[in-house]
């Protein structure tokens, strides 16, 4: 780059052959220089209104007195001061809860929410605004693309944050700088994945995440919890690099949980935090001495770090314990406070002068909008191409919608009957079209805008750059495919006019419809985040605009308060320069296209009138000359939508919040019983053998049929025994995780990914079978997703030892277990408080993965898997939690962990040690006091005073920052596989007290039983439901929302000819409850079906249990709205006001939106992808809308056939006859329009409507009970594994 560049250097975590880290490892990391930074902190305090919301907290207001006490809070950070000066790199510690995340969060100003309350300064050089200096921060949560891969990432990562004189070629050679930094080599062309696609391990993304952020070259550098999901050696190399970083002249602050100790020597200054308060903020050099002179001086050859994180932790796990540890902390507290101030006033002094805040300076500005545009252009690009579902969604709902809805409208003919399906097919393409890319489009930017917030937030990305390039992006693989595909096909097929001319409005106006209906999703995401709301305000607006459009209610049948508004809806516009282009064009003739009139004397003849194209117009209320002025007021509207979101994105910010404790009067600090202990003798045991078990994977392109084979594992021979704990060690991407998940039965085929298996599983040397595994094997994941965010960690806990502990329990006991697991695992503290989610902060990370692992041991299970158990947790919670294992170990279970970062202290306690090298091959498998000695026999000696645990990983982890350090590491390793292969000794089964398959079957743990699991499961879902804004908006107010606007529209219904379409139009628009129904299942069922489908994997209980809770959480809702929507609809519209037909509109109500949930059901269960069963679903309640008999008159016999399984064509089939008989249509005034139906009965048989109501209404609900019996069947066979492929997954001897 240019003379002021940076090299740098960093230490590997390879050693030699001695154990000691490398030396002279030089390489260049090349970066611009930066402005130093001072970040000092005064009295940093955030406290939490933790008073009841909602209707509670409106009750309260209401009784409030001038003399009530004030809102409770909660403090979260109580008086903290820290100096950070630029240069330094500066570590947060504390145990999880303590406030390190908050801290972090008030630092880098991403904190918000009108319950909080922050006081303090935190100055910049000594300014307030975090702007004037150039900042960046890396998340806990990794916000990456997961179609990109890791090197592709980096690359447009350096294209948007790189200063602007960086040239292409040196921001190529710094990404691959920090590639190499970061030991992302072996991963470079690896896609970063999901958890449906997977790709790069969690610490490859986790390393992607920290090299995108150093990208940005900041002055002040912020990390979450930087080294969690990392192994020890990664973590190292990490610290190094920041290290590295700091020293010329950034300012780094990291949250950390478990460093070891030759990280602890890289750190510059520490914060030690204990329950939101400091007890040392200084040079860490001098904290050892502080802590020395209190009377706490570390023992020798123990982490420092390990030592000062347990000595200000509280250790709740029995009364003794937390009373002396309270007191020290609070003694710790008050030596820090009465020497602080002292500490400041000489801090402050030394301010460098030279660093003051410069008068208007900020940060570095972003990259020009022209370089933004390009690469988010070509990033959108990539992963629009690269999510075959996706792309493969909207062209397939395009093609599929033209098909049928062209079929259905094939070749209309030019009688009344013809002309009426006509302008349905015109709708059709004005209107529900649109629809669908509306829906499917919200969908997706709810995923993607997630992305956009932090590269805005970050000021990498500008509002206009954003809106621009996504339509860029997709402008020849969406925009313009979908509706010319929807066009040529459909246009054709109907019979519109022929001429090229035609056809061209006919295009136009679908295309200006398409963008007018992404902007508007744009639009209703900017407003909420969240699918739930986006999709209310999406449906909502939709609504609006189809009944403005003049179809379904004419435009001067419009209640006169509410026809202004025909002007502000955009389908009006659309569909009247569709109907204009087809009915009266650019023609000579005022009178327009003439129709099959069966009178003679064509246009003479007054007879004929309603066959001309001026009469249909008119009829429908549009202008005769309606075609140019429409485009161009569509344009308009696609630019006044993309508009409003660009002023919605830019100015309403996006914080992150902080959920509300629970209060409770409940105190469990008494009586704090150790789990029963069980002795060894005459306990079931199982020992889990592993022999010759290897793991192929097969990934599918669209392109070829099959790529190439990836080896993840490679045969693994080794015993895991009872009583101890089995440790799997090794860096990432070694498989780790993909061998427990194989041992779990947790791999499954997809379409696109094929798992092969060699070798075999042994149960105390018998094969099990799925259901013995998946009964007697609990298995603890990295993710945390299977908590409930809106239920207390009490709750959670409780509510699964009700669900998973056996039935001879009692209440009581499921309720004291929970609470001795609740203690056992230091969760006391939180109890109450919420889990919280994404965007609402609850308890700490830390203390989410506690949870977690506290639900599985709740069941004292025979096998316990854990995935990187101690990953996100301090030192002492780690500890301690490492300590509840070895006792349920030793109580005669069989535990097999993966880990990454070992404290010094535990090593000791492993019994058996799997180690495994990059790639999967083994390279040291048996007991853990043999590890060292092992590696001692092939010249690998480990020093007294290192961790054994870093010394392995050290020793098999490749050094990818240096070729020449590569070629050496990797021999080395590659040496010891062979040495393991050679010399691995056979596997010794031990005796067991189980060893006949039928009594290994013997111990399978059945799930709960329905009658027991139902009741749980329903006032589990109900709490949850309640404390969830989103998931309540979602259940009641599309209903509502819908049925207000269109009595709005309708209310009152006239009696005169013209207003025959208004009825008609009334009653089909009871019809869009069917996406009504569609949209809250999407908005609720598959969040709530990924908590099923993991607590189904532990057999916890039956997928009737699940579906039934679903069922009956649905449908009062479903009546209460109902009920809502007959009151407004019957009442208020006009509708003949009968107790029948108020139940009747009831019904039908409940029934359309019932069986719309059930079809979400369906296909929300066959795909995984959402955002395909969105598209999918679309299509089909749009097809069952058309064929509803309003819409088309003439459908083809195959198609009628077809909807007869449709709710829709019951519905209006009853509808229709109970609200047009007896009516009687009078001439409307002055005369005109007095031609058609003048009986509710002839509009029933022109309309072929006129059939038996009763068996209608009878077959709509037995719709209603066959959809929800099949959308059951579905998920029964989907949890069974049932596909069109047997043998999903099989072992191959």
């Amino acid at each position: 780059m240019d003379d002021d560049l940076e090299a740098g250097h960093e230490e590997s975590a390879a050693g030699d052959k001695d154990g000691h880290p490398a030396e002279d490892t030089q390489n260049n990391l090349s970066f611009h220089s930066v402005e130093a930074v001072n970040v000092q902190v005064r009295g940093l305090c955030v406290d939490i209104d933790v008073s009841p919301g909602g209707v509670t907290a409106l009750l309260n207001a209401i009784k409030r007195t001038k003399n009530a006490p004030p809102k409770p809070h909660k403090t979260i950070l109580n008086d903290v001061n820290a100096d950070m000066p630029s240069g330094s790199l500066t570590a947060i510690l504390g145990g999880s809860g303590s406030g390190k995340t908050t801290m972090l969060h008030a630092l880098s100003h991403r904190i918000a929410g009108s319950r909080l309350r922050i006081d303090g300064s935190i100055l910049y050089n000594g300014s307030g605004r975090i702007s004037s200096v150039r900042s960046a921060y890396v998340m806990q949560h990794d916000i990456l693309l997961p179609t990109l891969t890791v090197r592709e990432t980096l690359l447009y990562a350096a294209e948007l944050r790189l200063p602007p004189p960086a040239s292409p070629d040196q921001r190529r050679q710094v990404v691959e700088d920090v590639i190499l930094e970061l030991g992302l080599k072996e991963c470079t062309n690896t896609r970063i994945g999901n958890n449906v696609h997977k790709g790069c391990s969690g610490g490859e993304k986790r390393r992607t995440s920290l090299g995108v952020q150093m990208l940005a070259n900041p002055s002040v550098l912020f990390l979450d919890e930087v080294t969690t999901g990392l192994d020890a050696a990664s973590a190292f190399q990490l610290v190094s690099t920041l290290k590295l970083l700091a020293t010329k002249g950034r300012t780094i602050i990291v949250t950390i949980h478990q460093p070891r100790s030759e990280i602890w020597g890289l750190f510059d200054r520490l914060v030690l935090l204990s329950g939101g308060a400091s007890v040392y903020s200084g040079l860490v050099k001098d904290s050892m001495p502080y802590f020395s002179n209190l009377g706490f001086s570390s023992p020798a050859f123990v982490n420092p770090a390990e030592y000062l994180v347990d000595l200000a932790a509280v250790d709740n796990r029995s009364p003794d314990l937390e009373k002396v540890s309270s007191a020290r902390v609070e003694m710790l507290k008050q030596a820090w406070r009465t020497s602080t101030e002292n500490r400041l006033r000489i801090a402050d002094e030394k301010i460098n002068p030279e660093l003051a805040p410069v008068k208007g300076k900020r940060g570095r500005k972003p990259a020009s909008h022209s370089r933004q545009i390009r690469v988010l252009t070509a990033r959108t690009f990539t992963i629009t191409y690269r999510d075959p579902m996706g792309m493969a969604g909207s062209l397939i709902e395009a093609f599929s919608m033209a098909i049928i809805t062209g079929w259905i409208f094939l070749n209309l003919d030019g009688s009344l009957a013809g002309i009426r399906s006509r302008e349905g097919a015109l709708y059709t393409a004005a209107a529900l079209q649109g629809y669908l890319i509306l829906l499917f489009e919200t969908y997706r930017l709810t995923i993607d805008i997630e992305l956009f917030d932090r590269e805005y937030a970050e000021k990498v990305i500008s509002v206009p750059s954003f809106l621009v390039s996504r339509r860029l992006a997709r402008v020849f693989v969406e925009d313009l495919p979908v509706p010319l595909i929807f066009s040529v096909i459909f246009y054709f097929m109907v019979g519109f006019d022929a001429r090229a001319s035609r056809f061209f409005v006919f295009f136009a106006v679908n295309l200006l419809l398409h963008y007018i209906a992404v902007t508007l999703s744009m639009l209703c995401v900017s407003v909420t985040r969240n699918f739930a709301g986006a999709s209310l305000i999406a449906n909502m607006a939709y609504t609006l605009q189809s009944l403005g459009s003049g179809y379904f209610v004419q435009s001067n049948q419009i209640p006169v308060w509410m026809r202004w508004l025909k002007w502000t809806a955009y389908v009006f516009y659309g569909f009247g320069a569709l109907a204009a282009n087809e009915f009266v064009g650019p023609s000579p003739n005022p009178a327009g296209r003439l129709y099959d009139c069966p009178a003679p004397g064509g246009l003479s003849n007054a007879a004929c009138e309603e066959y001309t194209g001026a009469y249909i117009m008119n009829s429908l209320g549009f202008p005769q000359n309606w075609i140019i002025r429409p485009i161009l007021v569509l344009l308009a509207f696609a630019f006044a939508f993309y508009l409003g979101a660009a002023v919605i994105l830019e100015y309403k910010k996006i914080g992150v919040g902080i959920s509300r404790a629970r209060q409770t009067e409940l105190d469990t600090s008494l009586g704090k019983e150790e789990l029963t202990a069980h002795s060894l003798d005459g306990r079931r045991t199982i020992e889990v053998c592993l022999e010759n078990c290897s793991l192929d994977i097969q990934k599918r392109r669209w392109s070829r049929r099959r790529s190439e084979k990836k080896s993840i594992l490679k045969a693994i021979n080794t015993t895991f025994q009872p009583g101890i704990l089995n440790v799997i060690m090794g860096p990432s991407g070694s498989g780790k995780t993909s061998l427990l998940d194989l041992m779990s039965d947790r791999l499954r085929d997809s379409l696109s990914t094929t798992y092969e298996i060699e070798g075999e599983l042994k149960f105390n040397n018998a094969v099990p079978n799925p259901e013995v595994i998946r009964s007697i094997c609990s298995y603890v994941c990295q993710d945390d997703d299977a908590l409930f965010p809106c239920l207390s960690v009490r709750e959670n806990l409780q509510f699964a030892a009700a669900l998973r502990l056996p039935t001879h329990f009692s209440k009581s006991q499921k309720q004291q277990r929970a609470e001795s697991v609740l203690l056992k695992l230091g969760l006391k503290d939180c109890a109450d408080n919420l889990v919280g989610g994404d965007l609402v902060k609850g308890i700490s990370g830390g203390e989410k993965r506690r949870v977690t692992i506290a639900i599985q041991i709740l069941t004292d299970p025979q096998v316990l898997l854990l995935d990187e158990p101690t990953s996100g947790l301090d030192a002492f919670t780690a500890s301690s939690i490492m300590t509840v294992l070895r006792g349920l170990a030793e109580e005669g279970r069989t535990l097999v962990l993966t880990i990454h970062q070992v404290r010094s202290d535990l090593f000791s306690h492993f019994g058996n040690v799997l180690l495994l090298a990059r790639g999967g091959s083994p390279v040291f498998g048996g007991k853990g006091v043999d590890m060292l000695p092992h590696f001692a026999s092939l010249g690998f000696h480990c020093p007294t005073t290192t961790n054994p645990a870093d010394f392995a990983l050290d020793l098999i982890t490749v050094n990818l920052q240096h070729a020449d350090k590569e070629t050496a590491t990797r021999e080395k390793v590659r040496s010891l596989i062979l040495d393991w292969d050679k010399s691995r000794p056979t596997i010794a089964h031990t005796s067991s007290q189980v060893s006949a398959p039928a009594e290994l079957g013997s111990l399978a743990r059945s799930s709960t039983p329905f009658t027991t699991a139902f009741p749980i499961l329903l006032q589990r879902s109900f709490l949850n439901f309640q404390r969830s804004p989103p998931a309540l908006i979602a259940r009641t107010s599309q209903v509502l929302g819908f049925a207000v606007i269109i009595t709005l529209f309708f209310a009152p219904l006239q009696a005169n000819t013209y207003s025959i379409q208004s009825r008609l139009g009334f009653i089909q628009e009871f019809v869009a409850l069917y996406f009504v129904g569609m949209l809250q299942n999407v908005a609720v069922y598959p969040t709530e079906k990924a908590v099923f489908y993991r607590e189904h994997d532990d057999n916890a209980y039956s997928v009737s249990s699940f579906f039934l809770t679903y069922t009956v959480l649905e449908v009062p809702f479903e009546i209460l709205t109902s009920l809502l929507f007959a009151l407004l609809t019957v009442v208020a519209a006009g509708l003949p006001r009968t107790v029948g037909l108020f139940f009747i509109v009831t019904f039908n109500a409940f029934a359309i939106v019932s069986c719309g949930e059930s079809v979400g059901i369906m296909f929300n269960t066959l795909f995984a992808h959402t955002g395909f069963a969105v598209n999918v679903t679309s299509v089909i309640l749009s097809l069952a809308t058309i064929m509803g008999g309003v819409m088309s008159l003439h459908i083809p016999a195959f198609l009628q056939a077809w909807n007869h399984l449709s709710p829709v064509k019951w519905s209006l089939g009853n509808l229709a006859p109970y609200t047009l008989r007896g009516v009687h249509f009078t001439c409307p005034e002055g005369g005109d329009g007095c031609g058609g139906p003048r009986t509710g009965e002839e509009v029933l048989r022109l309309y072929n409507l006129d059939t038996n109501p009763e068996v209608n209404l009878a077959a709509l609900g037995v719709c209603v009970i066959m959809y929800r019996l099949v959308a059951w069947g579905i998920l029964e066979l989907r949890r069974k594994r049932w596909s069109w492929r047997t043998g999903l997954q099989h072992w191959k001897k």
